[in-house]
């Protein structure tokens, strides 16, 4: 692999530590116990609520959960509740691992994060794990207007950061993910475990210069 100026970021199940392929059936699992009704009830409901897709829309937060707790039927201090436990399964834990590495970095590299999410990410993740100090930029699908796989997601991403494709190498746990940055003409790893990405990740950059100047091996 040719030597990349950007590392890019998924954030869930790479930066954070989360299943998202089971995190959101527990999560409507869970809200359909404390309400005493069936998943399959709780999903007919809020279909028929019509949410707006807050994945790929910013500024509808309050009244995705608006719709959400009066389909279910829920007060306010339930509603409060399961928005509470919503964003704690999201974001899960920090990759300590990575985010260490990505910390040493700043300066070195250009560091950035394209992840699909959540109107209110943002300040969920910002507020759990401070990402602004170490990513910019930060490209959240709600924001953007589009998800990944989809090219034009990697598009905005490589705009931002100002980037061509083969200088930058993408993380993320989706094989489709990485498909479609590959597609692009980016580097692109698929993360399994830290030890692999942070062996892919030094691989990446190989020998680069410090801010001062001198050679630096990282």
């Amino acid at each position: 692999m040719a030597t990349v100026d950007w590392l890019l970021f998924d954030v869930g199940g790479v930066l954070e530590v989360v299943d998202d392929a089971a995190w959101p059936t527990l999560f409507a699992e869970r809200c359909a116990a404390r309400l005493g009704m069936t998943p399959e009830a709780l999903a007919q409901r809020l279909d028929a609520a019509e949410l707006p897709d807050a994945a790929v829309r910013s500024g509808v937060e309050e009244e995705y959960w608006s719709r959400f707790g009066a389909a279910i039927g829920a007060d306010a201090e339930t509603l409060a509740a399961m928005r509470a436990d919503f964003w704690n399964a999201y974001c899960g834990t920090a990759n300590e691992v990575l985010l260490a590495e990505a910390r040493r970095l700043v300066g070195r590299v250009g560091l950035a994060i394209l992840s699909n999410s959540g109107d209110g990410a943002r300040r969920e993740e910002e507020r759990r794990y401070g990402f602004a100090a170490v990513f910019d930029p930060i490209c959240y699908s709600h924001e953007i207007g589009v998800t990944k796989p989809d090219p034009r997601a990697f598009e905005i991403a490589l705009a931002a950061m100002g980037a061509a494709p083969d200088r930058v190498l993408f993380i993320d746990d989706v094989p489709a993910n990485i498909e479609a940055a590959q597609a692009l003409g980016m580097h692109a790893h698929h993360h399994t475990d830290d030890p692999t990405t942070l062996a892919a990740i030094r691989s990446a950059i190989g020998r680069r210069r410090s801010t001062r100047g001198e050679a630096t091996v990282i």
